[in-house]
């Protein structure tokens, strides 16, 4: 089976290797492609895969080519996983808003906006070329903002689902917590991607939210970045993306007087890219830790095993609403429990979500809409209109003000005229 990764240079690449190598029984891997325009990253990161899976005996050659049409020809499985504008976009993302005193952050808010309008044109022609050369692969979108970016897809007929790895982070920790293999633990996760709630834990089918919380709450606030009084009172346990929302001033304030996660990923990158070149480089370094995505090997594995194997097994995905949330359109893109099989992912039945969360979702499933519209055609007003719509910007002198500054800053990377 061959799988290509398109952003194939990216230093998560060698965490994708690692679940490769393990989980060989899950997955029968005989190529991997990587896709990467950027030689200076993609060539080390090659290299390291190579290394990586010839020291655990795994049978699979690696390929590595800046073609897109060479790279996916034939793949069973496509995951994207690229950044437009790499880290010096994603500076601009985190630092542009707190200039209006608005939350940077490269996917929620204005900075996910500006990753939405540089990468949807972006991940459409790739999905092109992989229709023309492997129309029966399944797309896996990784890439940020992946709710956005997952619609864009199926909207355009794609056969995608979009994965995130903050489901299967929160249930591996709550799995530890408990001292139970992660596979007898279930989540009540409902949401849009980045914006998500965990009502329920079930082990074995028997919800223990309220014991975890009990007796682990303090913890989990620490992890999530939010007070245990607001987990105790919810009875719930939202995604740490909500601190962005729940705590946005606070947030606001500490990126003031801190350096932005982009440079720090930055540095990380450099000295990430220094060890895969080393020759003697075989096995996923300790510092990659810090680089974020825990666990996405799994869930990467895992989703793309169920599809090509027809497992019919429940995870947690970005997939078409479909009236799960009746709230929302039906075409809107959500991450909530699915049964995966070799036809795609269907929704399961949630429990109704409470005003208190269904609120919030709908006014951000609202500007995704608008911000689709405007990375698909552009426009200033479309610009000011999806930031108009956010939560966390929602006036309108804070988007005349953000559209400007958005679209010079993001101009080499904007395809359509008004930008220019």
């Amino acid at each position: 089976m061959k799988l290509a990764v398109v952003g194939g240079g990216s230093t998560y690449t060698p965490e994708l290797v690692d679940g490769f190598a393990r989980l060989r029984e899950d997955l029968p891997l005989t190529e991997l492609a990587l896709v990467d325009p950027a030689a200076e990253r993609l060539e080390p990161v090659a290299g390291m895969a190579r290394r990586m899976l010839r020291a655990a005996g795994h049978p699979a050659t690696v390929t590595a080519t800046a073609d897109v049409r060479e790279g996916v020809a034939g793949a069973a499985v496509v995951l994207l996983q690229l950044r437009v504008g790499g880290q010096a976009a994603r500076e601009v993302d985190e630092t542009l808003p707190l200039r209006c005193g608005c939350v940077g952050q490269e996917t929620t808010g204005v900075g996910g906006l500006a990753k939405a309008l540089r990468t949807v044109p972006v991940v459409l022609d790739i999905a092109e070329v992989i229709a023309e050369h492997a129309p029966e692969a399944w797309i896996v979108d990784f890439t940020n903002p992946v709710g956005i970016v997952t619609r864009a897809l199926l909207d355009a007929g794609h056969r995608a689902i979009g994965l995130c790895n903050v489901a299967i982070g929160l249930q591996r920790r709550f799995a530890a917590m408990l001292g139970v293999a992660p596979s007898r633990v279930s989540l009540g996760h409902a949401g849009l991607n980045h914006l998500t709630w965990v009502r329920s834990v079930r082990l074995d089918g028997t919800d223990v939210l309220p014991e975890l919380i009990r007796r682990h709450g303090p913890e989990i606030a620490g992890e999530i970045g939010l007070p245990v009084e607001l987990i105790t009172r919810l009875g719930a346990v939202p995604s740490y993306y909500l601190r962005y929302f729940y705590a946005h001033d606070l947030v606001v304030e500490e990126q003031r007087t801190g350096p932005s996660r982009a440079s720090e990923v930055a540095a990380l990158e450099r000295r990430l890219l220094e060890l895969y070149a080393s020759p003697s480089a075989d096995a996923k370094p300790a510092l990659l830790e810090k680089r974020g995505g825990a666990f996405y090997s799994e869930a990467a594995v895992a989703l793309i095993a169920s599809l090509l194997g027809d497992r019919s097994d429940t995870q947690v995905v970005n997939v078409r609403n479909g009236g799960v949330l009746p709230f929302l359109p039906d075409e809107a893109v959500v991450e909530v429990p699915a049964r995966i099989t070799a036809s795609g992912a269907v929704p399961l039945p949630v429990a109704p979500v409470e005003p208190l969360y269904a609120g919030l979702v709908a006014h951000v499933s609202a500007y995704e809409t608008l911000a689709l519209e405007a990375a698909l055609h552009g426009g200033r007003d479309r610009v000011a209109g999806a930031l108009l719509a956010h939560p966390l910007v929602g006036q309108e002198h804070l988007a005349r003000e953000l559209t400007g500054l958005l679209l010079e800053a993001n101009r080499p990377h904007l395809r359509w005229a008004e930008a220019r």
